[in-house]
């Protein structure tokens, strides 16, 4: 076994000294633990994100340890609660000012398809106006259930390399953009 083949299959220990990998692999593993949340919490989905972030669950130790407030200090926003009509702009807004490669996590019900709120002001899923990475279900989601999300999102993140990323989202964001076009009649 000679030196090119231990290189060619990176990612598998060389004795107990090193660790061969790619440089793509070891920033993709950096990036998948260092998430910093931009929670936009409208409804009772919050209450259960704070208390996600407190001791008892502590999102910290996987990661997501510190929730910035500022939409160009953060990389992943968590959408949490009901998003009406009002505020689809703003919250694009604040997603198309997230720091790149940015992820988006829908939480609850309300989120992810407008819940109980089959109304004309509430919009029925975020997925309509931001590409979605991770979707929590329940009404509102236990603590567990965001963590499991996170954890989700972090193993998506260590095994999709940035163009792969990049050519996904503008993937998504076209077919927001197609299924958001006005009727036309002539």
């Amino acid at each position: 076994m000679g030196l090119t083949d231990v290189l060619s299959k990176p990612g598998e220990m060389f004795g107990d000294m090193f660790q061969v990998a790619t440089l793509e692999d070891v920033v993709q593993w950096g990036q998948s633990y260092s998430l910093w949340p931009y929670p936009f919490a409208t409804a009772c989905c919050g209450i259960e994100y704070m208390g996600t972030m407190c001791a008892d669950y502590d999102m910290a130790r996987f990661g997501a340890e510190r929730p910035s407030f500022s939409p160009r200090q953060a990389d992943m926003i968590l959408v949490l609660g009901t998003i009406t009509y009002k505020m689809a702009p703003v919250l694009r807004q604040i997603y198309d000012q997230l720091s790149e490669p940015k992820f988006v996590i829908s939480v609850g019900a309300c989120a992810s398809s407008g819940g109980m709120f089959d109304t004309y002001g509430v919009l029925q899923g975020v997925d309509r106006i931001l590409p979605v990475d991770v979707y929590v279900p329940g009404c509102p989601p236990r603590p567990e259930a965001i963590l499991d999300a996170l954890v989700k999102l972090q193993e998506k993140v260590r095994s999709q390399g940035l163009e792969a990323r990049r050519q996904e989202i503008m993937k998504k964001i076209q077919e927001i953009n197609e299924k958001n076009k006005p009727l036309v009649v002539a």
